[in-house]
C-alpha cells in the first residue's frame, strides 16, 4: 500500500460513490484517495468532463474506472438488456489495455457489468466472441477495436462514457486519426461523459480534449519534480566497452530483486540478455516482436517474483503497473527526455522508493543535458571502481535460424557435374 505522503486526506467513503463500488474498493485494500483521484472524482461524479494530468503510477486508472462505473450505475442504458458497449476505454498499448481490464474486473467485482478487452497480437476469435456475446464496458487498443467495429461486431451509438488513457502516447504512436474515427461514430460529446488522462497536457492533447469533449475541466497534479520523489537517480559516465561489465557487476552487488534494464534497440537488448545468461543471471527479453502470449507470461513471472530481470525496449516503459520494481537501469539513455521519465517511473510507484541507474556512454551521453533540463534536476554522478569493471564471463550464443541458406542440393545447377556424378 502507499505511504501517507502519497495519499490525500480524502477517503473514498466520503465521495458520492455507489455502495457496490465501495465494496470493491474496500476489498482491493484502498481507503484514501491519491491526489489525482481526490481532485478528479468529485468533478466527474457530478457528470462533468475531465482532462487530467498526473505522472505515472499515481492512480489515474482507478480514478477513471470509478467515475465510469458510477456514471453507468446512475444512468439508464440506452437499450434495455442491450449487448452493445455503454463505456469505451482506449489505451495506446496492449499491456496497458490488459492492466486496465484487470483493474476494472477487480474494482467492479460487485457490479453486474460485463467487461471485454481487445488488443492485437493474440486471441482474435476469442476477443471477437467476447464482444459479440454482449459487453457493457469495452477496453482496448485502437487498431483491433476499429477492426471489429468495421466488421459490425459492435456499434458505438449507445456509448455513455468515453475514456482516453495516456493521450500523449496516442499521439506518439500515431493513433490520433483512429481515435477521431471512433469519436465521430459515438453520440455527441454533450450526450456522454468524457474522461481524458495524460502524463502531459500539451497543446496537441488539449486541442483533442476541446474538440471531442464537452467543456472539460483541466486538472493538473503538479509535483516539484517531474520524476517521482523517491527515485534515487544515478549516472555513470562509461566507455562503450565498459557498459556490460559495469551492468553485470552492479546487478551482483546491488540487491536488485526485481529490475528492468532498458536499451534503445532490439539488438542491444539481445546482447545484454546473452551476457546476463552467460554470467548466471536469469532474465528475459521484452520487446515489440515478442509474441503477445509470451509477453503476458513473462510479465506474470516477473510480477510474481519468479523472474528477477526484464531486458526491454521502450515497449515496457508505459502502462505496466508492476509493484516492487527495485531498480531501473538505462543501459542506453533514451533520445526523448519524456521516455526517461516513463522508464524510471516503473520503480518507486505508489509512494515506494527505488533506484534508477543510467549509463552515459560514447553514443548516448549527449542526451543527458536535455534529460536533466526536462526533469529540472542534475542527476548525481557515481564513479566507477575497479571492482565494478572486474572480469566477466562471455555471453551465450543466441541461436538464430538461417532463413536464407538454401538446402545443399539447391545450389547445383541442372546439368552440372555435381548432379550427374553418381552416373559414372
Amino acid at each position: 500500500m502507499s505511504d501517507e505522503k502519497h495519499l490525500s486526506d480524502t477517503r473514498f467513503d466520503q465521495l458520492e460513490l455507489h455502495s457496490t463500488l465501495l465494496e470493491g474498493i474496500e476489498e482491493a485494500g484502498f481507503t484514501q484517495c491519491t491526489p489525482i483521484q481526490a481532485e478528479t472524482l468529485p468533478i466527474a461524479l457530478k457528470g462533468k468532463d475531465i482532462a487530467g494530468q498526473a505522472q505515472t503510477g499515481t492512480g489515474k486508472t482507478a480514478a477513471f474506472l470509478l467515475a465510469t462505473f458510477n456514471h453507468l450505475l446512475n444512468t439508464q442504458p440506452v437499450q434495455e438488456n442491450g449487448k452493445q458497449p455503454r463505456a469505451f476505454i482506449l489505451a495506446p498499448t496492449r499491456e496497458l489495455a490488459i492492466q486496465i481490464h484487470q483493474d476494472a474486473v477487480q474494482l467492479g467485482k460487485y457490479t453486474d457489468f460485463r467487461f471485454a478487452v481487445a488488443y492485437g497480437g493474440t486471441g482474435y476469435e476469442q476477443q471477437r466472441n467476447d464482444i459479440k456475446a454482449g459487453v457493457d464496458i469495452l477496453i482496448g487498443t485502437p487498431g483491433r477495436l476499429i477492426d471489429y467495429f468495421k466488421q459490425h461486431v459492435f456499434h458505438l451509438r449507445d456509448i455513455q462514457v468515453m475514456v482516453v488513457d495516456e493521450a500523449d502516447r496516442m499521439f506518439d504512436l500515431g493513433f490520433i486519426k483512429d481515435i477521431r474515427y471512433l469519436f465521430h461514430r459515438m453520440p455527441k460529446p454533450e450526450n456522454r461523459l468524457n474522461l481524458l488522462f495524460s502524463a502531459t497536457l500539451n497543446f496537441k492533447v488539449t486541442e483533442l480534449a476541446y474538440e471531442h469533449m464537452n467543456q472539460p475541466e483541466m486538472v493538473k497534479i503538479e509535483t516539484e519534480n517531474v520524476t517521482a520523489d523517491k527515485v534515487q537517480q544515478t549516472v555513470y559516465y562509461t566507455a562503450n566497452n565498459e557498459k556490460i561489465p559495469l551492468l553485470i557487476n552492479l546487478l551482483k552487488s546491488h540487491d536488485s530483486t526485481r529490475s528492468i534494464i532498458f536499451a534503445n534497440t532490439k539488438r542491444a537488448v539481445e546482447k545484454i540478455w546473452s551476457f546476463l545468461e552467460g554470467n548466471g543471471i536469469k532474465s528475459a527479453i521484452l520487446s515489440g516482436d515478442v509474441p503477445q502470449k509470451k509477453r503476458q507470461s513473462l510479465l506474470k513471472l516477473f510480477q510474481e517474483g519468479e523472474l528477477p530481470i526484464l531486458v526491454a525496449t521502450d515497449v515496457a516503459a508505459r502502462g505496466l503497473h508492476i509493484p516492487g520494481v527495485s531498480h531501473v537501469f538505462n543501459f542506453d539513455l533514451p533520445q526523448d527526455p519524456e521516455d526517461y521519465v516513463h522508464r524510471i517511473g516503473r520503480t518507486a510507484r505508489a509512494g515506494e522508493s527505488g533506484d534508477a541507474i543510467s549509463f552515459a556512454c560514447e553514443d548516448f551521453a549527449y542526451y543527458l543535458p536535455d534529460i536533466e533540463e526536462y526533469i529540472n534536476n542534475k542527476i548525481e554522478q557515481s564513479s566507477i571502481s575497479t571492482e565494478l569493471l572486474s572480469e566477466i564471463k562471455p555471453p551465450i550464443r543466441i541461436k538464430r535460424p538461417n532463413k536464407h541458406r538454401a538446402p545443399h542440393h539447391a545450389h547445383k545447377k541442372p546439368g552440372s557435374k555435381g548432379r550427374h556424378q553418381h552416373r559414372r
